[in-house]
């Protein structure tokens, strides 16, 4: 029988999928001001989840986890500078999590 956090974990891998792999045109920005999670915020959840088990990701180890490469690699290859009016756009947005 299948447990739930199985169906959560393949959730979780397609989101993960659909974000790094089907849509890396999507802007992390873009996220942040649409949805309030972007890519970095899955790599922080995932670096939180992992201590709650015991484990010590840092930062640049979760990123990667989440994109698939290092952070600067995904950045160099993905990632455009913001526009004015995303940054507009993000500054109006409360801040709902910690960086």
């Amino acid at each position: 029988m299948i447990e739930a956090f199985e169906l959560q974990a393949a959730v979780y891998r397609r989101l993960v999928k659909h974000l790094v792999q089907d849509r890396p045109d999507v802007q992390n920005i873009d996220l942040m001001n649409t949805a309030g999670f972007c890519r970095n915020c899955l790599a922080d959840w995932y670096r939180e989840a992992a201590a709650e088990f015991g484990l010590e990701l840092s930062k640049d180890e979760a990123r990667e986890a989440i994109y698939g490469m290092p952070f600067e690699a995904w950045k160099a290859r993905h990632q455009k500078p913001a526009t004015p009016a995303q940054l507009a756009a993000f500054e109006k947005k409360p801040q709902r999590r910690k960086a």
